[in-house]
């Protein structure tokens, strides 16, 4: 199946694009497509346990995905 994640700020720059097509296998879930996700150039450094949203909700990185989900990686913010 293939999904799309969506990057933002530093993982946007970390990645140089906006979003990634991934394809993952019919029985994937959140954590696998991250961890598929790291492999690629410029992202090994993802955090261990990103925070994510898939379709536009919070999820576990243990949620099951379908085919043409919209997972985010929501990166860390900061302020003061």
């Amino acid at each position: 199946m293939t999904v799309t994640i969506l990057l933002f700020a530093n993982h946007r720059e970390l990645a140089n694009a906006a979003s990634v097509e991934l394809e993952l296998s019919a029985d994937a879930n959140v954590r696998e497509a991250v961890d598929r996700l790291r492999s690629l150039p410029g992202l090994a450094c993802l955090p261990a346990e990103p925070t994510v949203a898939v379709n536009r909700e919070y999820a576990s990185l243990e949620r099951d995905l379908n085919p043409g989900d919209e997972i985010a990686l929501i990166p860390a913010v900061a302020g003061g």
